[in-house]
Protein backbone atom coordinates (compact mmCIF):
# COMPACT_ATOMS: atom_id res chain seq x y z
CA UNK A 1 0.00 0.00 0.00
CA UNK A 2 2.95 2.45 0.79
CA UNK A 3 4.26 2.03 -2.32
CA UNK A 4 1.45 2.45 -4.21
CA UNK A 5 1.04 5.63 -2.39
CA UNK A 6 4.91 6.61 -3.33
CA UNK A 7 4.33 6.43 -6.71
CA UNK A 8 1.19 8.10 -6.82
CA UNK A 9 3.41 11.03 -4.44
CA UNK A 10 6.10 10.85 -7.48
CA UNK A 11 4.05 10.92 -10.40
CA UNK A 12 1.39 13.61 -9.06
CA UNK A 13 3.61 16.86 -10.23
CA UNK A 14 3.81 15.38 -13.71
CA UNK A 15 -0.06 15.06 -13.42
CA UNK A 16 -0.56 18.15 -12.41
CA UNK A 17 1.87 19.74 -14.84
CA UNK A 18 0.07 18.30 -18.13
CA UNK A 19 -2.97 19.21 -16.98
CA UNK A 20 -2.29 22.89 -16.29
CA UNK A 21 -0.51 22.85 -19.67
CA UNK A 22 -3.86 21.74 -21.37
CA UNK A 23 -5.68 23.81 -19.63
CA UNK A 24 -3.41 27.16 -20.58
CA UNK A 25 -3.03 25.63 -24.13
CA UNK A 26 -6.63 25.68 -23.93
CA UNK A 27 -7.35 29.65 -22.40
CA UNK A 28 -4.77 30.75 -25.02
CA UNK A 29 -6.02 28.86 -28.22
CA UNK A 30 -9.45 30.79 -27.27
CA UNK A 31 -7.70 34.25 -26.38
CA UNK A 32 -6.26 33.96 -30.04
CA UNK A 33 -9.52 33.23 -31.30
CA UNK A 34 -11.44 35.69 -29.57
CA UNK A 35 -8.45 38.57 -30.11
CA UNK A 36 -8.67 37.58 -34.18
CA UNK A 37 -12.29 37.37 -34.92
CA UNK A 38 -12.72 33.99 -35.06
CA UNK A 39 -16.04 32.32 -33.76
CA UNK A 40 -15.95 30.74 -30.54
CA UNK A 41 -17.75 27.25 -30.81
CA UNK A 42 -18.92 24.28 -28.58
CA UNK A 43 -17.75 21.45 -27.57
CA UNK A 44 -19.40 19.79 -30.92
CA UNK A 45 -17.46 22.27 -33.10
CA UNK A 46 -20.67 24.10 -33.61
CA UNK A 47 -19.55 28.15 -33.91
CA UNK A 48 -21.32 30.34 -30.91
CA UNK A 49 -23.11 33.07 -32.99
CA UNK A 50 -24.64 35.85 -31.22
CA UNK A 51 -28.46 36.87 -30.81
CA UNK A 52 -29.01 39.30 -33.25
CA UNK A 53 -31.92 41.34 -31.72
CA UNK A 54 -33.76 44.83 -32.84
CA UNK A 55 -31.23 47.11 -31.05
CA UNK A 56 -28.53 45.10 -32.61
CA UNK A 57 -30.30 45.40 -35.51
CA UNK A 58 -30.33 49.18 -35.70
CA UNK A 59 -26.88 49.41 -34.46
CA UNK A 60 -25.61 47.75 -37.17
CA UNK A 61 -27.73 50.00 -39.29
CA UNK A 62 -26.54 53.11 -37.67
CA UNK A 63 -22.72 52.08 -37.81
CA UNK A 64 -23.18 50.90 -41.64
CA UNK A 65 -24.07 54.46 -42.48
CA UNK A 66 -21.48 56.21 -40.08
CA UNK A 67 -19.21 53.85 -42.06
CA UNK A 68 -20.33 55.23 -45.58
CA UNK A 69 -20.12 59.05 -44.37
CA UNK A 70 -16.23 58.33 -43.50
CA UNK A 71 -15.04 56.76 -46.48
CA UNK A 72 -16.88 59.77 -48.10
CA UNK A 73 -14.82 62.23 -45.83
CA UNK A 74 -11.43 60.02 -46.29
CA UNK A 75 -11.89 60.28 -50.07
CA UNK A 76 -12.49 64.17 -49.90
CA UNK A 77 -9.16 64.14 -47.66
CA UNK A 78 -7.77 62.39 -50.13
CA UNK A 79 -8.39 64.12 -53.02
CA UNK A 80 -7.46 67.77 -51.13
CA UNK A 81 -3.77 66.24 -50.18
CA UNK A 82 -3.26 65.12 -54.10
CA UNK A 83 -3.94 68.58 -54.92
CA UNK A 84 -1.71 70.04 -51.72
CA UNK A 85 0.96 67.73 -52.76
CA UNK A 86 0.81 68.99 -56.62
CA UNK A 87 1.13 72.47 -55.49
CA UNK A 88 3.85 72.01 -53.12
CA UNK A 89 6.36 69.70 -55.81
CA UNK A 90 5.73 72.26 -58.46
CA UNK A 91 8.56 75.04 -59.29
CA UNK A 92 8.28 78.21 -57.21
CA UNK A 93 8.49 80.21 -60.18
CA UNK A 94 6.19 78.27 -62.17
CA UNK A 95 3.99 78.70 -59.02
CA UNK A 96 4.40 82.57 -58.68
CA UNK A 97 3.83 83.17 -62.50
CA UNK A 98 0.44 81.03 -61.40
CA UNK A 99 -0.35 83.14 -58.51
CA UNK A 100 0.09 85.95 -60.53
CA UNK A 101 -1.74 85.15 -63.43
CA UNK A 102 -4.97 84.29 -61.02
CA UNK A 103 -4.75 87.93 -59.26
CA UNK A 104 -4.09 89.70 -62.46
CA UNK A 105 -6.11 90.18 -65.30
CA UNK A 106 -4.70 90.87 -68.50
CA UNK A 107 -4.31 94.25 -68.79
CA UNK A 108 -2.02 93.94 -65.53
CA UNK A 109 -4.43 95.32 -63.23
CA UNK A 110 -5.50 94.09 -60.11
Amino acid sequence: MTEKFEFLIQIFPWIALITTAGVAGWVVTTWMRIKNGYPLETSWGVPLHPATDKESVERIKLLTAENAQLRAEVGSVKDRLGTIERIVTTQPSKLARDIVGLTFDRGGRA
